[in-house]
């Protein structure tokens, strides 16, 4: 299993990015896939989670901003950030269970 991020960034507030996760070794479209965050020293939170019949699930902090997506025919999935904060700074990653990628930093900062 192999989860590839990237797009991330440095962004000004209010400011949107597309984040990208490139997915291997596992039959795609079979299965629910998260997007988390982490900034250093605190604990990895759940953002958006979609399971394989496209059933979303948002967290309180980014709903109404951000929008999980998956494209099965290529592996991809999508994470649609808009109105970004400055508490949105984190690494983001992607995962399928306990196994996600090596994270794209997202910065939000003027």
């Amino acid at each position: 299993v192999q989860l590839a991020e990237y797009g991330g960034g440095l962004v000004r507030p209010g400011g949107s990015l597309t984040l990208s996760c490139v997915a291997s070794g596992f039959t795609f479209s079979n299965n629910g896939l998260s997007w988390l965050r982490q900034v250093p020293g605190k604990e990895r939170d759940l953002v958006a989670s979609i399971s394989r019949e496209n059933n979303t699930y948002y967290a309180d902090f980014v709903k109404g901003r951000f929008t999980i997506s998956r494209d099965n025919a290529k592996s991809k999935l999508y994470l649609q950030m808009n109105d970004l904060k400055p508490e949105d700074t984190a690494v983001y990653y992607c995962a399928r269970g306990l196994t996600r990628g090596q994270g794209t930093q997202v910065t939000v900062s003027s």
